[in-house]
């Protein structure tokens, strides 16, 4: 192998370990939340398989969100489709509801659509928000949502817009049932 190539070849390999072994992880790691709590999932079984747990927790988080907004709200409507998207999860009134537990991917593809849904959704006449659950979201896919135009909701603020728009307090809910639904492993 050329000597040039393999400098830099070296060189690159360098850089990514340099860059591993400065890695560390947030606290992050040992957060939970409300939702967790109802099944009495810890973050230790939660970092045995993120990926799982993140999607099966955001699949749950969407479903609960849609039943309250639906039995709640006369004017719930589900999913909007534009061709074969999903811009987002309901619609009620003026908004368009996207639910998110956490947004954590930040691969392009997942930033375009951030970035394309929330004018397509103006488009129709909405006004599009993402109430996400969790507070520990990546920042590049916050951003892109936000060049979307996307109002963005987290924590807090995400439960205290479901009581406002439904009366039905989702935290108080949660709160009440932890450890009710228990996983046992």
């Amino acid at each position: 192998m050329d000597k040039s190539l393999a400098a830099k070849l070296s060189d690159i390999l360098t850089r990514y370990q340099v860059s591993f072994v400065k890695k560390s992880y947030k606290d992050e790691n040992e957060d939970h939340d409300v939702l967790m709590d109802v099944f009495g999932i810890t973050p230790e079984i939660k970092r045995e398989n993120r990926q799982y747990w993140g999607r099966e927790l955001g699949k749950c988080w969407e479903l609960i969100v849609a039943c309250v907004f639906e039995e709640l709200r006369e004017d719930f409507r589900p999913a909007l489709r534009v061709g074969n998207d999903e811009p987002c999860d309901f619609i009620f009134d003026t908004f368009a509801i996207d639910t998110k537990y956490r947004i954590g991917s930040g691969d392009s593809g997942t930033l375009k659509k951030f970035r394309s849904y929330g004018p397509l959704l103006r488009e129709q006449g909405y006004e599009p928000f993402l109430l996400i659950l969790r507070e520990d979201n990546l920042p590049a896919a916050i951003t892109a949502c936000r060049a979307g135009t996307w109002n963005i909701l987290t924590g807090g603020a995400s439960f205290d817009f479901i009581k406002s728009h439904t009366g039905f307090d989702m935290y108080l809910f949660l709160s009440q049932i932890a450890g009710d639904f228990q996983v046992d492993r």
